[in-house]
């Protein structure tokens, strides 16, 4: 007869049907199980396989029975007090050390273009002086910003990276703090800083939510002072660059097709074009610096906060010890009287009395026969 696998799988089959038979085996005193490592029934009341020597694991402990024969329900793990819950809380500090290392590299590479950029404008305020300069003092001032204007962009890509996957992991943490008191998701958080116009204010709403979440001292104790000074420095500064390149554009436009008595008036515009920048620049960089604090504010926040229990939603009555009885809302009797008893009055007066009830006896039953009943058949 050839070897197939079919037969060999029956052959594997019919031995431990004959080696490991389902159900337990009495041993003695004891029953014996089947081991789910050697098949063998060999495991012990202990959860020990003679055979092997592995542990069973117990999947379904026997039920507890308590008093009058009802199972007693299985004891509840309360968390320590002012513990979080396990794995909730996100407090690595890679995150934001990286970003405050690459915001500290932006301000020094803002200052750098600002300075670039003023060696321009310098160059245009000696052109309406009527001193020209060289070409070379011209192209090295062009040179110089570029090189400026590229190493800044790199390091502000760098955070463009770095802070929404920051920023989202505040988020997270926050949801722990305080759950379901959030305007927005976890993925407007990240999604919200490329999304156009609702840019301008989600952001900013969400670390709103962030901080006063975040906060040690409890939600109705925030104080957003450096919050609100970084958003307004942020728009700002954005808002100035897009109008000091569009007048740009425009001053560069209009100088190249101007004429021998309409130059000046272009230099003049592309001065000022440039004197906006270089407003945008000084903005953009308070704004990076106060990013910078915000970001070693709220990371200092959360690990301060994650200390604390989870702020529950807002109006709700704190709880109560394990065991003791929660305040009645209704104005209930109090915990302790008697059934029935009426409660201390919440204003102070004592509780009003009610005269007892006392019952009535049944009345009587009238006397002779019912009015218009016969007398029986034969007498009367």
């Amino acid at each position: 007869m050839p070897v197939t696998c079919r037969s060999a799988l029956r052959a594997r089959s019919d031995l431990f049907s004959r080696v490991a038979p389902i159900g337990p085996r009495p041993q003695g005193d004891q029953e014996m199980y089947p081991c789910g490592n050697c098949r063998a029934v060999a495991v012990g009341p202990d959860g020990r396989c003679a055979a092997c020597g592995t542990y069973q694991q117990q999947l379904n402990p026997a039920p507890t029975t308590g008093p009058g024969g009802y199972t007693a329900a299985p004891p509840v793990s309360m968390p320590a007090a002012g513990a979080m819950p396990p794995g909730g809380v996100d407090l690595r500090r890679g995150l934001s050390t990286t970003l405050v290392w690459l915001l500290g590299a932006t301000v020094a590479t803002l200052v750098l273009a600002f300075i670039a950029r003023f060696q321009q404008y310098d160059i245009y305020s000696d052109i309406l002086d009527g001193d020209l300069p060289s070409q070379d003092d011209a192209d090295s001032a062009d040179s110089f910003y570029a090189v400026a204007l590229i190493v800044s962009s790199l390091v502000m890509l760098a955070v463009a990276i770095v802070w929404p996957i920051w920023f989202r992991r505040l988020r997270l943490n926050a949801e722990v703090f305080a759950p379901g008191q959030h305007r927005f998701g976890a993925g407007w958080a990240a999604g919200a800083w490329f999304t156009p116009v609702v840019s301008l204010w989600f952001p900013k709403q969400i670390a709103n939510d962030i901080w006063r979440a975040s906060s040690p001292q409890g939600p109705h104790q925030v104080r957003r002072g450096l919050l609100n000074g970084w958003w307004v420095c942020w728009l700002v500064g954005g808002i100035s660059f897009s109008s000091s390149l569009q007048q740009w554009t425009l001053a560069r436009d209009r100088a190249e097709s101007a004429g021998l008595f309409g130059a000046k008036d272009a230099v003049e515009d592309m001065q000022s074009a440039l004197g906006m920048n270089l407003f945008a620049y000084a903005v953009t960089i308070a704004a990076a610096i106060l990013a910078l604090l915000v970001v070693r504010q709220i990371t200092a926040m959360q690990e301060q906060r994650a200390a604390l229990p989870p702020q529950g939603p807002q109006g709700q009555m704190p709880p109560s010890p394990y065991g003791a009885p929660a305040p009645n809302p209704y104005g209930g009797g109090a915990p302790g009287n008697p059934y029935g008893a009426p409660a201390p009055s919440p204003y102070g007066g004592g509780a009003q009395q009610m005269p007892p009830v006392v019952p009535q006896a049944p009345p009587a039953p009238p006397s002779g026969p019912p009015a218009g009943s016969q007398p029986p058949y034969g007498q009367g």
